[in-house]
């Protein structure tokens, strides 16, 4: 019978070959003092500097206490999560980024604080942050989108450090750029015990940042997407069949207005104009053509949703 583990490592990496050396014996000098049966799993990322060669030599040195799983290419940090997440057995699992700038050290206090306060994740916040002012101002505004759509009151979507039950990675499915989103996707699955704990960053220590300003961008369209996916994933037609109604509606009275005002203008002999001379008249036609074609997005949605092979995939808390 395998061992149980306490907890798995899950660490992502892009062209970090310097660091990988001191991450891996920073995490097994914690969990030895604390006395934490773990695993580490390294997700090689598509890197093109030697990373995957250091990978291999710190296997032969920690053994069973290291998994490693390399990309053909480049597929972005959510799928290194995901493909790490598939592999972690540990009772608590952890995400922790390969730049040295998220600590260890917070391993223990993470883990204790997840069990006495009874959550589902914690999420780390980096309060206090060495990255240049272009990183943090866009981060603290995109931070308070976040936290102003998704009702979630944390400080630090984005923070790489983060502690979880094995159950919630076991139960979402992280894609695209999804890994700012996680709590978000908790939340969505039922774990809504999420809780922040104020995290030690530190100054990058080798190697440049991999993220460039696009991120910003991909962000709010991730947000955007998970919002939409948390609302109305399972009932497209709420969201399109209820707009394309309206639209419908507006455009029909409008051109029913129209109409009956030139018919109006004739029965009491007033100047009037065509009505195909008249702007109102052709937005109001296309309020009904974009109505029945929001209306029609809604069904097909519906008719995929039905199909879909994980239409009925619920998750399941107890049973008696």
């Amino acid at each position: 019978m395998a061992q149980k583990l306490d907890i798995s490592v899950v660490v992502p990496l892009y062209n970090e070959r310097e660091s990988l050396p001191e991450l891996m014996a920073w995490i097994e000098r914690v969990c030895s003092a604390a006395t934490l049966t773990y695993e580490v799993i390294m997700v090689d990322d598509g890197s093109n500097d030697g990373s995957w060669e250091v990978v291999e030599q710190l296997k032969q040195q920690y053994g069973d206490r290291l998994c490693a799983i390399r990309f053909m290419r480049n597929y972005g940090k959510s799928a290194a999560l995901y493909c790490g997440f598939e592999a972690a057995q540990g009772e608590v699992v952890f995400t922790m980024d390969a730049d040295l700038q998220d600590s260890p050290d917070e391993i223990v206090p993470m883990r204790q604080m997840l069990f006495e306060q009874n959550l589902d994740m914690v999420s780390g916040w980096k309060r206090k942050r060495y990255d240049p002012i272009g990183k943090r101002l866009p981060s603290k505004f995109f931070n308070w989108t976040a936290r102003t759509v998704s009702g979630i009151k944390l400080h630090d979507f984005n923070c790489g450090l983060k502690c979880y039950r094995k159950s919630v990675i076991k139960s979402i499915e992280v894609y695209g750029e999804m890994h700012r989103y996680i709590p978000i996707l908790a939340k969505y699955a039922g774990f809504k015990r999420i809780g922040e704990k104020v995290v030690q960053h530190q100054a990058r220590k080798y190697g440049t940042s991999k993220f460039g300003m696009e991120r910003m961008v991909k962000g709010y369209l991730d947000l955007i997407s998970v919002t939409f996916m948390s609302h109305f994933g399972r009932s497209p037609m709420y969201f399109f069949g209820s707009l394309g109604t309206l639209m419908f509606l507006i455009g029909g009275f409008t051109t029913c207005w129209v109409i009956g005002s030139k018919i109006y203008k004739q029965i009491m002999d007033l100047p009037l104009r065509a009505v195909t001379d008249q702007p109102l008249f052709y937005l109001a036609i296309l309020a009904i053509v974009l109505g029945v074609q929001l209306f029609l997005a809604g069904f097909l949605g519906e008719l995929i949703n039905r199909n879909s092979s994980d239409r009925n995939k619920y998750l399941i808390d107890k049973k008696i």
